[in-house]
């Protein structure tokens, strides 16, 4: 993904006015603003493991024959 940040200021009726120099003309652009929210993330992990959970593709994973490791396996991992 390629951002682009540009300082800006409005004008006395609230319009964003951005001097940015696109070498394109006459042409319909697209202007994305993206907030910053710790949130979101949070939220949208949480979104995917609720969805990734119940996705039937992963339902031979409860099956036993998967259960291959216990905790008597490995070294414990400390970080």
């Amino acid at each position: 993904m390629r951002a682009i940040e540009i300082n800006s200021k409005t004008d006395k009726f609230g319009h964003l006015k951005i001097d940015y120099k696109l070498n394109k003309s006459e042409r319909n652009v697209r202007v994305l603003i993206l907030l910053e929210d710790d949130s979101y993330e949070v939220e949208e992990e949480k979104l995917w493991l609720n969805s990734i959970s119940r996705n039937p593709a992963f339902d031979f994973l409860s099956e036993p024959s998967e259960d291959i490791y216990s905790q008597k396996d490995g070294e414990p991992f400390n970080d």
